[in-house]
């Protein structure tokens, strides 16, 4: 027995999305925000920082940063004993294409 439909069928988009759900799923958090909104405005900013800051412990912090590094989000370099997070270079493209991808103008044809 078929399902009795509302209206004419629609053609579901077949796109692979599992990248730029990867890309959303590190933004999914507002912390995580944060630190991206924080790093946007600072050149580079150490994990001490955050720590301070955010209302979190030391290994949640590190956690937030490190979804954001796997991402490939955020880089980082350590110098000593502390390390340091900067916006990677292509992160708003790849945040921007990524949302274009999903977000398609619709094109008269």
């Amino acid at each position: 027995m078929s399902m009795q439909r509302c209206c004419p069928p629609v053609d579901v988009v077949q796109t692979v999305f599992e990248p730029s759900a990867t890309l959303f799923k590190a933004l999914a958090d507002p912390y995580r925000l944060t630190i991206l909104a924080t790093l946007a405005s600072a050149d580079e900013v150490c994990v001490c920082d955050f720590t301070a800051a955010l209302p979190l412990n030391q290994p949640t912090v590190s956690h937030h940063l490190r979804v954001l590094r796997d991402a490939r989000l955020v880089t980082c370099e350590r110098r000593g004993t502390w390390v340091y997070y900067r916006l990677a270079a292509d992160a708003l493209k790849r945040l921007d294409d990524a949302l274009g991808e999903v977000l398609r103008q619709k094109v008269a044809v």
